[in-house]
Order: C-alpha cells, then structure tokens, then sequence
C-alpha cells in the first residue's frame, strides 16, 4: 500500500463527449454518427486519440484491449480493423471513467502481482510493486519446508496465493475481516488452481487463537485516519477499512504484532508492511512485544517499507 501512489494527476479533468475524444475538430464525420470511415474507426486511430486525451499511450492500450477482450499485442496486429459501434462506446466509457481518476486495476478487474494476474474489486486494495517485496522477503527466511503461514488482512489474496505458488508444500492461510474481500480471495484462489489455500473470516488474528505460525505476513492499513492523501488519486477509490485506522496509522500495527507474538511458534517471524514514516515506531513495537532480530528494509526507492523480526520463545 503506498500512501500517495496516483496513477494519473488529472483527477477532475473535463470528460468531452465521444465525437470529441475520437474525432476532434476537421474530422470528417457524419451528423449523429460514431462511426463513419474505415479511418475513423480503425484501431490505431482510436488508441491515438485516446492517448491524447489521457496523455497515456499504455493506458489508452490497456482500455482498448480489455474492451475488445483481447491482449495489447494483438492490437499492433489488427491496427487497421474496424470497430464496431457498441466497442467504441464502451471505449469511450472506459476513458471517461479514468479521466475521472478510476484506476485502471478497477477499470479491467485484474492487476499483476508478482507474474501473475489477479482479480480486483472496489472491494480489495490494488495490488502494489512495493508489497512484492513484502514476499520476496518471505521467501529469503529461513523457514521449515512444510513452513505454517498466514497472510492477515490478505485482501485480494495476493501475497497468500503467490507464496502458496511459489512454496507449494507450505500451509497457507489468507485471513481478512471483510467478507467480500474473502470472495475475491477465493474467485483468484479457484483460478491459480490453489484451493488448498485456507481463507478466514477474521478480525487480524482472533479466529485464529487455536494455531501456531512460523511466519506471520500482513499489509495492513496504515495510512491515518483523516489523511489528506485518502482523498487524492487512487485511493479515493479504494475500500477505507484497508488503508486507514486511528494512531497515526499505528493501532491496527501494534494490536497485530502483540497478538502475532503469542501465535508464533518459538523462531517464528513476523513481516509488517508500513509507511515511510513509520519504520523507527514500528520497530519499537515489535521490541516492546519482545521480538529479536527486528530488521526495516526500504522499497524500491530507498525508503523504509517494511519491518520483520523473529519471536526467540514463544509465549503462552
């Protein structure tokens, strides 16, 4: 989760009527008419029309692919094919919409995450580059072979089913407090083929008071309650209950890390992503909570991203 993250700064921006964005001044077009010539509708003058709008060529590819539910590549393929009335208006609704700042993740319904694609709803947070760190991490930790881990506030199940993926003899448990995250969840748990993957309705880890855990992984909200940036870009979009809470972000952090340290099997980790801000307050929680080899790694951009640390003996 990235607290300013915009994948487009024209939130607000005028939305013009399809005509408009396809066809602009001197264009020759009938009265009433959407699509007119062979030149009017053809691919590669609508991607270039629409890519003047959203000062994206990629954005403007991404759209038109889904619309006509194939992949980018064929577009440079079929550059001179026609479209139909029905495909340029649906165009024309996608563009609107991201115009009026909708992420794309949202627009199409999947977003990548670690090589894989994933479903995504109004309902889960979009998966971010920064959080695949989170599981590279993971990864790097010297854990058993048949390692018990669970993801908590697992959201569109991402980093649960791409450990899952990549450790396949590793127990597995996604657990979120918001049912229709969960059914995200299960719909990318069905198409991965990864059903042996545990899905939990719970609130952080009460559900889960009966179980031992060698490794503990989450992206919880962090961003504080009344943010500013909550209102802006991306995350006008995304569900509040995932990215914010009281403490200046930190409630749901330390409330996770004291219940972590009583869940944890003795050599157990645990791996929090965070704010930028937040790598010193975070790492002294978990030294409160009486963790050992507390470690804050910074993401692609240097800053402080995350914080893991190990449980030495585990606690009643």
């Amino acid at each position: 989760m990235v607290e300013q993250r915009t994948e487009n700064p024209r939130v607000g921006s005028s939305i013009l009527p399809l005509a408009t964005i396809f066809f602009p001044s001197g264009s020759s077009l009938s009265e009433g008419s959407v699509v007119n010539t062979d030149s009017d509708s053809d691919t590669q003058r609508c991607l270039r029309l629409a890519s003047q709008r959203l000062d994206s060529r990629l954005e403007a590819e991404i759209l038109l692919a889904h619309t006509l539910g194939r992949n980018r590549s064929w577009l440079y393929a079929h550059s001179t094919n026609r479209l139909g009335t029905a495909q340029m208006l649906a165009f024309n609704e996608l563009v609107e919409r991201r115009l009026a700042g909708e992420p794309i993740a949202y627009l199409v319904g999947k977003r990548e995450f670690f090589g894989r694609d994933f479903l995504v709803s109004k309902d889960v947070l979009i998966p971010r580059p920064e959080t695949e760190h989170l599981v590279e991490k993971a990864l790097e930790l010297p854990l058993p072979a048949r390692a018990r881990v669970v993801d908590v506030g697992t959201g569109s199940g991402c980093i649960a089913l791409t450990l899952a993926a990549e450790r396949p003899a590793w127990q597995v448990i996604g657990a979120d407090l918001s049912p229709p995250a969960l059914a995200v969840a299960d719909l990318n748990r069905r198409l991965l083929d990864l059903e042996r993957v545990e899905l939990i309705n719970s609130d952080l880890l009460a559900e889960l008071q009966d179980r031992k855990f060698d490794l503990i992984i989450s992206n919880p909200p962090y961003v504080a309650t009344g943010d500013p940036h909550l209102d802006q870009g991306d995350l006008r979009f995304e569900p509040a209950m995932a990215l914010a809470c009281d403490g200046n972000g930190l409630d749901l952090i330390k409330r996770l890390i004291e219940q972590a340290a009583k869940r944890l099997a003795s050599g157990g980790w645990l791996i929090i992503e965070h704010g930028h801000e937040q790598g010193e307050p975070v790492a002294k929680l978990f030294q409160h909570a009486g963790f050992g080899q507390i470690e804050t790694a910074t993401d692609l951009a240097g800053l402080p991203r995350l914080t893991l640390a190990r449980i030495i003996h585990e606690l009643a």
